[in-house]
């Protein structure tokens, strides 16, 4: 049997005034459409469970939301956001969501959805753009064996920083000077911000 939370009861209490009769009508709806959702609070809003998250909802001062996790799937092409909790747009009534049944009939596709643990496609991860090595760092580099042989050993993201520290310098002589620092510590194997991480 469903679930439902205090603190979605207590969210909905604290909303704007418009916003409660929305929250309420959506409450409704998707406990009705299905029994056994359960409430909780994710990222501060009301959501609801069923399998995994199933959508959630929001109240602001002038509008509130409600999406599914899983809007994609939900409605293919045709939802007006990218974003999961504007699939229906800024809400100020109840009437600028669909009737009940076509609500209830979504909420128990997004249902069937985490029963069968369908997952969203995830977007293939871009190549990571490659690193260029100012000319200037990468000839004291090469002057030092220790200094190539951990540079070359570093993740990007430590060598980003490394770039970033010398190209970000103002003058001549800071860049000079940062060179120098630079090229001491990567010898010694050290990242930029090796003082600050946690040993």
């Amino acid at each position: 049997m469903g679930k439902r939370d205090p603190r979605v009861d207590a969210y909905i209490a604290k909303s704007c005034d418009f916003a409660k009769p929305i929250l309420a009508h959506i409450r409704d709806t998707v406990h009705g459409a299905c029994p056994d959702v359960e409430e909780a609070m994710k990222w501060s809003n009301p959501a609801f469970i069923y399998k995994g998250i199933l959508c959630g909802m929001a109240a602001f001062k002038q509008h509130a939301v409600f999406g599914f996790w899983k809007n994609s799937l939900v409605f293919g092409d045709s939802t007006k956001s990218a974003n999961p909790m504007e699939q229906f747009g800024r809400l100020t009534k109840i009437s600028d969501l669909p009737p009940a049944r076509t609500l209830s009939a979504y909420v128990r596709k997004a249902a069937r959805l985490n029963e069968e643990g369908v997952k969203v496609a995830r977007k293939p991860k871009a190549a990571p753009k490659p690193i260029r090595v100012p000319a200037d760092l990468a000839a004291a580099l090469k002057k030092n064996k220790k200094a190539v042989a951990a540079f070359g050993s570093f993740s990007p993201s430590h060598k980003r920083e490394y770039i970033e520290w010398m190209t970000d310098a103002k003058s001549d002589e800071t860049r000079a000077r940062r060179l120098a620092q630079a090229v001491e510590w990567i010898a010694e194997g050290k990242s930029r911000n090796w003082k600050y991480e946690r040993k």
